[in-house]
């Protein structure tokens, strides 16, 4: 099975799991239902205690959170991944580019080395059979020849041996490029199936008082997880770009022909170590993407601001009374001398 189609497993199965959420919020609707009671009995027992009008707006708050939990797998959920959907696709498309764009430059590639090996005597009989059968019909049977016979067998073994052996490590790495995409995209689904699942209780958990950071919360780390996927995309294109340049660099030097080509691929193989190493910085990097409490942070700044700035006015307002009660009694006092 292709890694393509191990991908589409794990959407599949996000899929086949995303139902059980309502399962949940048959269990999520008590636990919201007796934190909305409280909730509402403590707001309007603190309006009646100070006297104050009692604000209903507020109060709105666990019922909207109750709509929520009732239908989480469409407005929620639905709602979410409707908004992420897109990011991942035009990622995965801009991903899908690249790489063609890579497997056709590399197949040039590879044409124009096998022709610059072939364009040098010293070189040709090793990729070539004809190259090669020619040069033996061209020896005799003597010592010398025999001597050399026996060079060119050992020569083109250490050569095939040396291009199997990179071409075998080459493929390791790409095999744990994949794999660690695929490590990071299993973590991914198993993170939004959890998420999804449990996500009517945390919102049932939010309607209490002192948790509603809780719904906060899971809305930053559901669209942070979602967006991974986007993020592996963009670097995996950024690798494959990279790559691009490289390979057309190589290929504008094999259009040279007295450029001898390096088979090592020791760019490339350099490239595909730092991709994997990467992909496991992908959390790291979609954490500074969404983040949650900035609204929060704002409006406790604004308020302090309001405070302090009430609290000037209000010294300024009683120095500018004090004076004019000063002034006043100054007045009057010398009226009552006159």
């Amino acid at each position: 099975m292709e890694f393509n189609n191990l991908h589409e497993l794990l959407r599949g199965l996000y899929d086949e799991m995303l139902p059980l959420s309502a399962t949940m919020a048959t269990v999520a609707k008590g636990v919201a239902g007796l934190g909305a009671l409280f909730y509402v009995a403590l707001k309007v027992w603190q309006a009646l205690s100070r006297a104050e009008p009692i604000d209903v707006f507020p109060l709105l708050r666990p019922f909207a959170i109750g709509l929520c939990i009732m239908f989480f797998p469409t407005i929620v959920l639905g709602t979410i991944n409707g908004v992420l959907s897109p990011v991942v696709k035009g990622t995965h498309g801009m991903l899908d580019s690249q790489i063609l764009d890579l497997n056709k430059l590399q197949q040039q590639k590879d044409l124009l080395e096998k022709e610059a090996m072939l364009r040098n005597p010293e070189t040709a009989y090793l990729v070539n059979n004809e190259e090669f059968d020619k040069k033996l019909d061209d020896l005799g049977w003597s010592p010398n020849d025999l001597v050399t016979m026996a060079g060119m067998y050992m020569d083109r073994s250490a050569y095939n041996m040396e291009q199997a052996t990179k071409r075998w490590f080459r493929e390791l790495l790409e095999i744990l490029f994949q794999a660690a995409a695929l490590v990071i995209d299993t973590i991914r689904t198993f993170f939004l199936i959890v998420l999804s699942i449990l996500g009517p209780i945390a919102f049932a958990i939010s309607v209490w008082d002192g948790f509603q950071s809780t719904l906060t919360q899971w809305l930053t780390r559901y669209i942070s997880v979602y967006l991974w996927l986007p993020v592996a995309d963009m670097f995996s294109a950024m690798l494959a770009k990279i790559q691009s340049l490289i390979l057309e660099r190589d290929i504008e030097m094999l259009n040279d022909p007295t450029f001898i080509p390096d088979t090592s691929n020791t760019v490339y193989v350099i490239f595909m170590i730092i991709g994997i190493v990467g992909y496991f910085t992908i959390p790291t990097v979609t954490g500074w993407i969404i983040q949650a409490g900035g609204a929060g942070n704002f409006t406790r700044n604004v308020s302090q601001t309001a405070m302090r700035s009430g609290n000037v006015a209000a010294a300024g307002a009683g120095a500018v009374a004090g004076g004019i009660s000063g002034e006043l009694l100054q007045n009057k006092g010398g009226e009552q001398k006159n």
